[in-house]
């Protein structure tokens, strides 16, 4: 599977000082979008996706 597009967090400041952007690939994969292409990335299951976005929106 070719990975998605990476998104940036819609709540992220103008400035890009605190944002994180995700995609999809095989897995789910966060990264920290101020380091861009040398961000570590995060890949994580679906459910473990869907648990971190209820965690922080609630």
């Amino acid at each position: 599977m070719t990975p998605g597009k990476w998104r940036k967090s819609s709540r992220s400041a103008p400035q890009g000082a605190n944002c994180v952007e995700t995609r999809k690939a095989t897995m789910f994969e966060v990264r920290d979008s101020k380091l861009g292409d040398t961000s570590p990335i995060l890949a994580v299951s679906r459910e473990d996706f869907v648990g971190l976005l209820d965690s922080v929106t609630h």
